[in-house]
């Protein structure tokens, strides 16, 4: 049995943050239980309105410090000021957003986690000077993490933090899990008599949610008058893509529910015929992962990350990022033809049931050991 570690993890956000998404579930799935299991794991991540500074979730000590615009810079006196209090065994980094470059002033042994980097996709995501300033912050990622161990989610962002510069040998997939228990099908809670998709996640301009939207209304239009989109979720995009649907004259088949609860979360998932996500890239695209744990297929850009997270034409269907006819092309197969969504729903059954949150904290483990006994800092 190992030792009990103590953990310093440093990410920007923690799970209960407005602005949290796939990578806050993730670590906090993995991290929280570790934490049940006996090891001392505090989470350093940025403060928001309302939030105390400390509390303590599932295990999990949390540390708030800055905001949403000011974490990285402070989180180096932050991390110094912990040191000076307590004892840390390791510090793991998650490279979310901006890098915090831990490898600079950590004095233990650090770990990367990383879920994807952006790459030119910022652009279109925030307009310079933040653009530029996120981008060149990346540049400097094979340096600072030269020597430091990294575990990704996907083998498309291994391919990406290798194809930057960090060597091979230090670059490790351990694959995200699911939470079997709440992710299911029901058979009390069946899909909806008409046909229903689902687009749920935080609602950026880069996910291309517009595409989703100027499908849906086509085929409604054309050939499905009775088929509705959801949109689940909030960001900074989301008045953006409200307004895109009133002028496009799509509104009337799009139902905009916000941001919901877990709850409501899983029994969207259920009743959905498929979920549709668009992005051009994605560390993993946890989402999909959910949907296809409750029976439901995805359609999905055939993109970095995505393309690990639905098997094609077994979970789901993938299809080239920004081609509106091809996305239009697997609405209407899959609208139109019940074996395939039935072949597609048991598919997605069976690729789900793979991936476990328990699995991805064994491995998380294992890499944490080998860093601290290689009492390498970079």
């Amino acid at each position: 049995m190992n030792a009990s570690r103590r953990v310093l993890l440093v990410n920007w956000n923690d799970r209960t943050n407005p602005h949290a998404g796939g990578a806050e579930i993730h670590l906090h799935e993995a991290f929280g239980r570790l934490a049940s299991r006996g090891h001392h794991v505090t989470l350093l991540c940025s403060g928001y309105p309302g939030a105390p500074t400390e509390e303590t979730l599932d295990g999990i000590r949390i540390r708030r410090v800055g905001g949403r615009y000011t974490f990285n810079f402070v989180v180096a006196r932050a991390v110094r000021d912990l040191f000076r209090r307590e004892e840390f065994d390791v510090v793991v980094e998650a490279l979310n957003k901006i890098p915090l470059y831990t490898p600079l002033f950590s004095p233990v042994p650090v770990l990367g986690i990383g879920h994807h980097l952006f790459g030119g996709t910022i652009f279109r995501e925030v307009p310079p000077p933040l653009s530029l300033y996120v981008y060149l912050s990346e540049l400097a990622v094979p340096w600072v993490y030269r020597r430091v161990p990294m575990e990704v989610i996907s083998e498309s962002t291994r391919e990406d933090f290798v194809t930057r510069g960090l060597s091979p040998n230090r670059v490790r997939v351990v694959y995200v899990g699911v939470d079997a228990d709440r992710y299911r099908v029901k058979e009390s809670i069946p899909k909806e008599v008409s046909p229903t998709l689902l687009a749920l996640g935080r609602i950026r301009r880069y996910k291309r949610l517009d595409l989703v939207v100027d499908a849906v209304a086509e085929l409604a239009r054309s050939h499905h008058p009775d088929l509705t989109l959801t949109v689940a979720g909030s960001g900074n995009y989301l008045e953006s893509l409200e307004e895109h649907a009133r002028r496009s004259g799509a509104s009337r088949f799009v139902r905009f529910v916000g941001r919901v609860s877990e709850e409501e979360k899983v029994e969207l998932y259920r009743r959905s015929w498929a979920l549709v996500m668009t992005s051009p890239k994605e560390g993993w695209g946890l989402t999909c992962l959910e949907a296809q744990a409750c029976g439901t297929p995805v359609i999905a850009s055939d993109a970095p990350g995505l393309r690990e997270a639905v098997r094609h034409e077994e979970s789901g269907i993938l299809v080239r990022h920004g081609d509106r006819a091809a996305l239009r092309d697997a609405m209407d197969r899959l609208v139109r033809d019940r074996p395939l969504r039935e072949r597609l729903g048991a598919g997605a059954l069976r690729f789900a049931a793979g991936f476990s949150w328990a699995k991805a904290a064994d491995e998380t483990l294992e890499l944490i050991e080998e860093v601290i006994g290689s009492k390498e800092v970079a």
